[in-house]
């Protein structure tokens, strides 16, 4: 693996590469700072400009816009305490105080370097992590493989609300739809209806444009805008280095927490921002402050949130399992650029894998330049209207369910999934399960089946004399599952943390 990271560090330093990334951070930082326009929605409408590009110029371009959305909502959270994205939430607690008493300028240069320091050591955590994790992972068989995928599976609807009985149907629903096609093992067609398009299964990239894109439009439609306020100017000094020195030890409180919430698929970075602006407001000498102008409440929020961003990679590449919506999406690029995520992937493209890692804990120093010069602009931004950028966020939905297969077929499904994310919302059903059923259905369904063969039909006794690790997976599922739900819905105590939370991309 040390000469594929030798490889993967030559492939990376491209121009192309670093100037795309640079109008990807742009670009997110640009629609997280919209109010209502998330950096879900963005991945998931810019995703075919991927499939145009090289993999080292289109993925890059595409953790561009990830890295930038999760900042860029921080601009609207502090400045009209509307928070861009769902991972500005915390933000918004004291962001918008520190507004009030003219210091806009400092609480977005504090979101900013929080935010920097957050996901560089996270992106270096996932590249020194990989080796071992990758190494792990390729002594995996399908036995330990379907247990693995099994566990996420668990872990995804553990997660995914208050309500774990709404989290199983959805996964459910995500399953059956993994079934629609042809059997993976069999060879037997199922589930199409008799449609010919379905034979080969339903088409991932109009699935996620739509569960995830549509959903956000008709949010944005929907809103009241007159809750939006007019853009404040940036206002105040810039943030001296006494101010940030005394953020510090918070912010590596908040880059630990974050971490380690990103490479537990599910949790994502509301979660993060929540648990890192609690720990700071429990271990702050005056927690009496909090919530009333408080820097060190911005610098905590935003160093977890923006941490979640690199180990959310791990289970991606390793394993094939997206982290959270955003991953899905990423994982959704991969596979179209021919780069399917798993234990193979290191085997046959680990210097690809390399590079794309490299060039996302390079492309922070894009982060810090870009982020630095343009924040007067984002500020602006805030106030433009939603109805003039709606037209053009449908149009990039129709034409990228369109251009990867060039069949109508496609939009048809965007229809229905951006429909079914509608209804789902409604009823304050997490799609995220779904989507992870999906997903991970075919390789659960595929490392199963080996897994019986290999078994002759006793996959208990198989379990217990030859394969032990398969064997202890399965027992700790239940219990970490049950861990989760407990850990998570003690988080959400308080009634607006949890609505927030549930009702975030």
């Amino acid at each position: 693996m040390i000469e594929q990271f030798l490889a993967g560090f030559d492939m990376a330093l491209r121009v192309d590469t670093f100037v795309m990334a640079s109008v990807g951070l742009f670009a997110g930082m640009l629609i997280g700072a919209l109010p209502g326009f998330t950096t879900l929605m963005a991945m998931a409408i810019l995703l075919p400009v991927s499939f145009l590009l090289d993999p080292l110029v289109g993925i890059p371009f595409l953790l561009g816009i990830y890295k930038g959305g999760i900042f860029g909502g921080s601009i609207p959270a502090i400045l009209v305490s509307m928070p861009g994205t769902g991972a500005a939430i915390a933000t918004t607690y004291d962001g918008y105080q520190l507004t009030k008493k003219g210091q806009s300028r400092k609480a977005l240069d504090v979101a900013l370097f929080s935010s920097l320091i957050g996901d560089t050591s996270s992106d270096i955590f996932t590249l020194l992590m990989i080796f071992p994790i990758a190494y792990l992972v390729m002594q995996f068989g399908p036995p330990e493989l379907a247990a693995i995928l099994l566990l996420s599976l668990v872990v995804v609807a553990s997660t995914a609300g208050r309500n774990p009985i709404k989290g199983l149907l959805m996964m459910a629903i995500g399953l059956w739809f993994s079934m629609v096609g042809t059997d993976p093992i069999g060879g037997v067609e199922r589930f199409t209806f008799g449609l010919f398009e379905l034979k080969s299964g339903i088409p991932l990239l109009p699935m996620l444009i739509g569960v995830f894109a549509i959903p956000e439009i008709v949010n944005v439609l929907s809103a009241n805008s007159s809750k939006l306020k007019n853009a404040t100017r940036v206002l105040g000094e810039r943030l001296k280095f006494a101010e940030f020195k005394r953020c510090l030890r918070t912010i590596g409180r908040s880059t630990v927490i974050g971490t380690g919430i990103g490479i537990v698929p599910g949790l994502g970075q509301v979660v993060a921002a929540m648990m890192g602006y609690t720990a700071a407001k429990n271990a702050s000498p005056n927690p009496e402050n909090f919530g009333k102008g408080e820097l060190e409440g911005v610098a905590a929020a935003e160093a977890a949130n923006n941490a979640v961003n690199g180990p959310t990679m791990v289970p991606l590449l390793t394993l094939g399992i997206p982290g959270d919506n955003v991953t899905a999406i990423l994982l959704g690029a991969f596979v179209a650029q021919g780069l399917r995520p798993g234990p193979e992937l290191f085997e046959t493209q680990g210097s690809i894998v390399f590079a794309i890692l490299i060039i996302m804990v390079l492309a922070n120093a894009l982060f810090l330049i870009i982020g630095y010069l343009a924040i007067p602009f984002f500020a602006r931004s805030v106030s433009i209207k939603s109805s003039l950028l709606i037209p053009l966020v449908v149009m990039f939905a129709v034409a990228g369910s369109y251009v990867f297969r060039s069949d109508v077929f496609d939009i048809l499904m965007l229809a229905f999934f951006g429909l079914f994310g509608v209804i789902a919302r409604f009823g304050k059903f997490d799609v995220m399960p779904m989507v992870m059923g999906f997903i991970l259905g075919e390789p659960l369904e595929y490392a199963f089946g080996q897994t019986l063969a290999m078994s002759e039909g006793n996959i208990i006794a198989f379990a217990l004399t030859e394969r032990p690790a398969m064997l202890a997976i399965l027992v700790l599922t239940p219990i970490i599952g049950f861990m989760l739900w407990r850990s998570v819905n003690k988080k959400q105590t308080q009634p607006e943390a949890t609505e927030l939370i549930e009702n975030s991309p």
